[in-house]
């Protein structure tokens, strides 16, 4: 196996940015983290995020990962500094989309659906504040969405209602951009649509975060050659056969550890 491109997040989420980065980046070899055992981060301490960020960061490293994708935006916006500060390898973060976002909007008003732990974050604020002058950024923290994404429940009757509950004070506010500011959100999108009127635009980090791991692993002579394999594993630390089904295809290979 080449050196991978290593990926962790606080549960399966992070595999919606997964599949951007393999279709983008058909040779190279991955290694998936889903730290579920410790999901959802969003509602943890600044530093049990960054514990969890240090440990998961350091697994990927003994599996020779040549750059680190935090496919989660808690984690992003709460230990990224840190991890490029103390390691060597590139590290790619993700955080909500508020910039095509207000670059987007029409009536000025845009939505932001996240984790506590996004939504209080300094990272996030600040990004606000630059991209988003003369724009209002309506936030709602998703209570309960991962678990119930964790449990495969992605359109199920109570996902539905909690969505319904969490988007409609929103509409009401005529956002025209909706900008899903969890990796675990993706998976809503089938919901989401049928929940929001057709002029509302659904933004998530996906394409653009595999478009940034490409750029990086360019700059930085990383890039694997084409060739006829490639191999993606995924470990986690719960049993959770919802992942198996999400990544299932040829060369993948799921595995459950203690970590």
């Amino acid at each position: 196996m080449a050196n991978p491109i290593g990926i962790f997040d606080s549960g399966i989420g992070g595999t919606s940015i997964w599949r951007e980065i393999k279709k983008l980046l058909p040779h190279e070899d991955t290694i998936y983290l889903a730290d579920s055992a410790n999901a959802p981060y969003g509602a943890k301490t600044k530093e049990e995020i960054l514990q969890l960020s240090i440990k998961n960061t350091e697994l990927l490293l003994q599996k020779n990962c040549k750059l680190i994708v935090v496919a989660c935006n808690t984690a992003t916006t709460n230990a990224i500094d840190y991890l490029r500060a103390n390691y060597d390898v590139p590290f790619i973060g993700i955080e909500p989309a508020i910039k095509p976002a207000a670059l987007h909007t029409q009536t000025k008003k845009v939505g932001v659906l996240a984790t506590k732990g996004t939504l209080s974050s300094t990272l996030f604020n600040s990004t606000s504040k630059m991209f988003a002058q003369g724009i209002t950024v309506l936030e709602q923290e998703g209570i309960g969405l991962v678990e119930l994404i964790e449990e495969g429940k992605m359109l199920a009757e109570e996902t539905r209602r909690l969505l319904k509950k969490y988007l409609d004070p929103m509409l009401e506010q005529r956002i025209d951009c909706l900008v899903l500011g969890c990796t675990h959100y993706p998976y809503l999108i089938p919901l989401i649509k049928e929940l929001v009127p057709q002029g509302v635009t659904v933004i998530d980090s996906g394409e653009a975060v595999a478009k940034q791991t490409g750029a990086v692993l360019e700059e930085n002579n990383l890039k694997e050659a084409p060739k006829n394999w490639t191999g993606h594993w995924f470990y986690s630390n719960t049993r959770n056969n919802i992942l198996s089904v999400l990544v299932s295809g040829p060369s993948v290979y799921v595995e459950y550890l203690d970590f």
